[in-house]
């Protein structure tokens, strides 16, 4: 299965930030639709992804000053992402390497979607049940 196929069923909507929004703004939009990461767009294409993490950490390095900094100077960037085609598994694999949780999905240079660690994980799971009830079925047909 590949990332598009994920982002089929779960669906496309992705929310996205600019970089010149305020930290605050952004802390606004997470705590509002209970998301851990917005992808930080500059004209279509992402410049970079705002995480939790990311405003924790700078949260206790610098205090809360930082609310009203910009977006872009906040961010991870570059932001690490993904192409549609590429099969969940090495997406999973790459998110787990890499200690993120959160992958933009881009095609053409623009943002298509978002997959988190958990849709990766879901489909994961599914698939395992999938093939555990083939093989209940295969041995009781047997």
């Amino acid at each position: 299965m590949t990332i598009a196929a994920i982002l089929e069923r779960k669906g496309r909507e992705v929310l996205s930030i600019a970089a010149d929004a305020t930290v605050r703004d952004a802390v606004a939009l997470l705590a509002e639709r209970r998301i851990g990461a917005l992808p930080v767009t500059e004209g279509g294409r992402v410049s970079g992804i705002l995480s939790e993490r990311d405003v924790i950490y700078c949260l206790k390095s610098d205090g809360a000053e930082i609310l009203d900094w910009p977006v872009g100077k906040v961010m991870t960037s570059p932001a690490i992402t993904a192409e549609p085609s590429m099969p969940a598994l090495a997406a999973l694999s790459q998110m787990t390497h890499r200690r993120i949780r959160h992958l933009p999905v881009v095609e053409g240079g623009r943002l298509t979607g978002l997959v988190s660690i958990g849709d990766l994980v879901a489909y994961r799971i599914q698939r395992i049940e999938d093939e555990a009830e083939a093989m209940r079925s295969y041995i009781q047909g047997a």
